[in-house]
């Protein structure tokens, strides 16, 4: 993978958790870290995928653990922080990468929808970093939560997920704010649509009319995707630094604050950019 590894010295040793690693983002993300000299426990829902992710890990050398898990079970999330600890001893960092987009008019996405989304992008992320932070605190650790561009700013056409993905940008400024002074680290990441090597498009949660450009990454706003090497890399070094938030792409920050400083203009831009 170009650039890694990073921070060698720094990452020795150090144990870190990533949920949803055992697949796309969140795999980049755990490898990026193995690279690093990280020891790994990968989080995931489905068993065979998770074995499949770690034995690749520990065949390149790697010390990696898998862990299959229901992170939206608070039993699930207490097992794998605990298998953690009794096969590592410490945990150093916690990834919440787990979740999922979805498509739809906003009308037409039904209140267990917005519940059924919140439970995983939002409540499974608050359940994993409840049980972690007493160890990461012990370590003056890092949370490092995956939001979205639409953590700060909505679009058209994504049914529930702006909502969920804003309140991961509250609650990462939260533990920011409580938790910050006794040493612990949180980086709030977010990323634009991130490249595949495969196109992907996200099925409609709805009978409604959504345009097919909206069933893309991104939802159809023209943004350049994110290679996820480079926005693990990114999120490395972001630690080592111990910054409180990760933009790529970086401009996208000039939207945000015209959209906080000039609603009306913000959402002509946005409209102009998905239109």
């Amino acid at each position: 993978m170009p650039g890694y590894p990073v921070g060698m010295g720094f990452w020795r040793e150090k144990v870190v958790l990533v949920t949803g690693g055992s697949s796309g983002l969140g795999r980049v993300i755990a490898e990026a870290f193995a690279a690093a000299g990280a020891k790994l426990a990968v989080v995931g829902l489905e068993g065979p995928q998770v074995d499949q992710a770690a034995a690749a890990m520990q065949a390149a050398g790697h010390d990696a653990l898998g862990l299959p898990a229901d992170i939206t079970r608070q039993e699930d999330v207490e097992r794998s922080i605990d298998r953690v600890l009794e096969r590592f001893g410490r945990l150093d960092v916690l990834v919440n990468n787990a979740g999922r987009s979805m498509r739809g008019g906003l009308l037409e996405t039904t209140a267990e929808q917005f519940r059924d989304l919140m439970e995983l992008n939002l409540i499974a992320a608050v359940r994993c970093t409840r049980a972690a932070v007493p160890h990461l605190l012990e370590r003056r650790g890092h949370v490092v939560n995956i939001g979205s561009l639409a953590s700060k700013a909505a679009s058209r056409w994504v049914g529930a997920y702006p909502a969920t993905k804003f309140a991961v940008a509250a609650y990462s400024q939260q533990l920011r704010l409580e938790l910050g002074p006794q040493g612990l680290h949180v980086l709030l990441v977010c990323p634009g649509p991130i490249r595949r090597k495969s196109p992907r498009l996200y099925p409609l949660e709805g009978v409604e009319d959504v345009p097919k450009r909206a069933r893309s990454p991104g939802a159809g706003v023209r943004l350049p995707p994110v290679a996820p090497e480079r926005l693990a890399e990114a999120i490395l070094r972001a630690c080592q630094r111990r910054k409180l938030e990760l933009v790529l792409p970086a401009r996208a920050r000039i939207l945000f604050a015209i959209s906080s400083i000039w609603p009306t203009l913000g959402d002509w831009i946005i409209g102009k950019m998905s239109g």
